[in-house]
This record gives C-alpha cells, structure tokens and sequence, in this order.
C-alpha cells in the first residue's frame, strides 16, 4: 500500500465484496488516503455459493500492516440486519460513516433461455438489493445527523457495468441488475442532497473473478518484470472511486462514470432525441412511418456486449 495525497485523511468509508479484487484496491486506495475503512466481504465464490470472513480480514491486516486502520465485517448486506450491522460497525469503530461505496456482487451467467429463476433472483439480490440495503441504512444515519445540525459531507460510490449501460449477451439478470443501480443512483442523489449526500456511480472494467474467465484473452497481466502498464489491474479503477469518495469531489452527484486502465468517461445516458408531436392521436401506420423517420436522425444505438 503505497502512500497517498491525504484526500480522505479522518473520513470513515465502507466498502462492499472489499476481500478481493475492485473491492480490496478501492478498500486499500482508501486507506493510503488516510480513511479509516470498515472492509465488508462474504468470502463467496464466483457464483455466490460457500462463504469465510478470510478475505476480509486479509485486507485488513493489509491495512494495518501499512500503518493504517481497518476492521472487517463479514455480514451478508444483502439481508436488513446485514446492512443495518455494517453501519452500525463503521459507527461502532470509528464514530462516524462520511463514504459509503458499494461494490459487492457475483455472477450467475446464462443465456435468457437457460436462465433459471433462482440464477436471477440471487444476482439481483447481491447486486441491488445488496446496494439498496446498505444506501438506505446510510442514508438514515445521514438524515438524522442532518436534522440534529450536524450536516454531513457524505458520498456514495455505486457499481454498475457496461452491461448494465450496454446490455452484455448472456448476462440478463446481471445487465438488468446493473442498469437498476443507475436508476437507484439517480433517486439516491435527488433525495439525499437535502442531508449533505453526493451520489454517483462507476461502470469499471478490470481484471478480476468476474471478469478474468470472459475475457482471458484481453485482460491478461503483462509479463512480470517489464514494466508495461497494466492496463486492467483493478488498482486503476480506485483513484476515480477515492476521488468520488472523498470531500474534493463537492458539486458532484447523479453522474456515471465508466473506467477503464488510464481512461475516465463521463457516460451520457438517455435523454430526448428526435420528437415527432401531431397534436392528436396517431393511427399505428402513421407511428410507425413517424418512428422511422425520428430513427433515420437519431443517434446510432451502441452494439451490446457479445453480439455479432
């Protein structure tokens, strides 16, 4: 863990699924930034099953052993008593919760055909109601510290994906998932900017468990010992979510953020485009001939992940 700037020196951050991949760099860029970080992780496998507070605490001792101040939770966030617990620990700890970034989540990948109702329950689960939970446990905290005159400087960091931008075959319940926590992101950031609360969210791309299976090929590590970039080490992704986590980031809120290697963008989602208005109703021939000439203007639709 290499020293940072002190862009978060004193705050206290909660970061979800934190035992390995995005989650353990964002938990330890926190870290070199001086936050005090409650490390959140189940200790699933890729797909959800099994369970050890291992990585966490692994992360943890990481932390510490760089100087810095840590404590994990094990708890399942997505269940109340889980969400309610992890702030309750962060509170417990250290005294305070100022950036809460939500991260955890697995993958249960089949085609829409294949995909069993259990596949998309238990993604959702993890994914938004995972996020859902631990926002409004937050988020409740937030709004009582407001309303004792204590206003809070408070961000939350959400995770979506190109697929939930994009739609990514094979992902369905996945891609609709993600796309819920955009939504979920929006209404976070209109409802609680009255209690001192930006929220925003990333659609990272890095090379971790979820990822290094679909995409071997281009998300491979670069020959030890050369020094070439690594271009999807997940490290890349935690400047962006540090930033967004820490006071420096004032007057942000409702945005998307896609990042990838040394590349940040700043992702424009639906808004109107071209507008045929007849003032009365239309008949189904004339939508239609209406639709296809709006679609003829229109702004090419970007190409799904994984179609040919």
């Amino acid at each position: 863990m290499t020293a940072g700037t002190g862009i978060c020196a004193g705050r206290v951050v909660i970061v979800t699924g934190a035992g390995r991949g995005l989650g353990r760099a964002h938990a330890l860029a926190f870290a070199a930034e001086g936050a005090k970080v409650v490390v959140n992780d189940l200790g699933v496998g890729l797909d959800g099953a099994g369970g050890s507070t291992g990585p966490a605490q692994a992360v943890v001792d990481e932390i510490r052993a760089a100087g810095g101040e840590a404590v994990a939770h094990g708890g399942d966030i997505a269940t109340g008593e889980g969400a309610a617990s992890l702030i309750a620990t962060a509170l417990d700890t250290f005294g305070r919760l100022d950036t809460l970034v939500n991260n955890a989540g697995f993958l249960r990948d089949r085609m829409l055909v294949n995909l069993d109702e259990d596949d998309w329950d238990a993604v959702m689960r993890v994914h938004l109601k995972g996020h859902f939970l631990p926002l409004k446990h937050a988020a409740a905290y937030w709004r009582a510290e407001a309303k004792a005159g204590r206003m809070p400087d408070a961000r939350v960091v959400n995770t979506s994906s190109g697929a939930g931008l994009l739609g990514s075959v094979g992902q369905g319940n996945y891609a609709a998932a993600k796309a819920g926590i955009v939504g979920l992101t929006l209404v976070a950031s209109a409802e609680m900017a009255r209690y001192g609360v930006r929220a925003n969210a990333i659609a990272p791309a890095a090379r971790t468990r979820m990822t290094e299976q679909t995409f071997a090929e281009t998300m491979s590590a670069p020959p030890a010992g050369t020094g070439a970039f690594d271009a999807m080490a997940p490290e890349n992704v935690s400047p962006l979510v540090v930033w967004l986590g820490s006071p420096a980031s004032a007057g942000v809120t409702g945005r998307v953020f896609e990042a990838e290697a040394g590349r940040i963008t700043v992702m424009e989602g639906w808004r109107p485009g071209p507008t045929a208005d007849k003032s009365s109703r239309w008949t189904p021939s004339e939508a239609g001939e209406a639709a296809l000439k709006l679609l003829a203007t229109a702004e090419p639709a970007q190409p799904v992940y994984g179609a040919r």
